[in-house]
């Protein structure tokens, strides 16, 4: 069975810097295959990644859904959409070692996307049982999970800084997992950019006013900026980097395969 995460929180926490290493740790020590899904609409995972995109199932639901109405359709003649699907989902598959990436793109727009939704669905659920995990950097929303395009989720991480208003929104997020009866086994939380390390009162304080359950604290690392800066995919962070060396530390605390006793 494949075990799926998935990331949430506000924007510009640093959610899909740390959603990126996850995936590479599990990749790395040999936990994959890994399927990586970006739903995020800020699409920007392969970046994290360093993985070159070619397309998005966002650019093939858009073909699909205006084919009828283009002057000329992307769908070759005598081919179905299904088919047609089919065939262009697997350009949207990016294949790297030990882990593949798909992103779902820009959100929808004005018209009827359900049909097409059913056959993106009905793709990822046909790829995904070949992975040993899923991880899918979302909006805060969960849109693509709770549309129910994207597989059930064992696992969330909500990632926040240590700012009030980011731990708040970890807080709804929380909330609207349990809204929407998504079933979630664990829902942790991690928080991002401490200065040191160390959480300072108030943020603990808002932690437990939002009843989160903190896995831990990743360090404020200079080399991040640096690496984003400077166009660097997050995954080559060396080893030692302490933002590595932490989220290493707090990836082994999680019920993964391998962790449990």
């Amino acid at each position: 069975m494949t075990y799926s995460i998935a990331f949430a929180g506000k924007g510009g926490v640093g959610k899909t810097s740390v959603c990126g290493m996850l995936i590479d740790y599990l990749a790395k020590t040999g936990k994959g295959p890994v399927l990586a899904v970006d739903a995020d609409a800020n699409s920007n995972l392969n970046e994290v990644l360093g993985v070159k995109i070619e397309t998005t199932l966002a650019d093939i639901r858009e073909d699909i859904a205006n084919a009828e109405a283009a002057s000329e359709s992307p769908i070759p003649t005598g081919m179905t959409k299904k088919e047609y699907a089919i065939y262009k989902f697997g350009d949207a598959l990016a294949e790297e070692d030990n882990f593949d990436l798909l992103v779902m793109g820009r959100g929808q727009g004005m018209g009827c996307y359900c049909y097409v939704n059913d056959l993106l669905r009905d793709q990822i659920l046909k790829y995904y049982q070949n992975y040993k995990y899923l991880v899918v950097d979302n909006e805060a929303g969960l849109e693509h999970i709770s549309r129910g395009i994207l597989p059930p989720v064992d696992l969330i991480i909500l990632v926040s800084d240590c700012s009030r208003r980011g731990i708040q929104a970890a807080g709804r997020v929380a909330i609207m997992v349990k809204e929407l009866n998504l079933k979630v086994k664990e829902t942790y939380l991690i928080v991002n950019r401490a200065p040191g390390g160390v959480l300072n009162e108030g943020t603990k304080e808002e932690i437990a006013a939002q009843k989160l359950n903190l896995l831990g604290v990743l360090p404020q690392d200079d080399l991040v900026y640096e690496y984003d800066s400077e166009g660097k995919p997050l995954v080559k962070l060396p080893e030692s980097a302490p933002v590595k060396k932490a989220l290493a530390a707090l990836i082994e605390k999680l019920p993964l395969r391998g962790n449990m006793p």
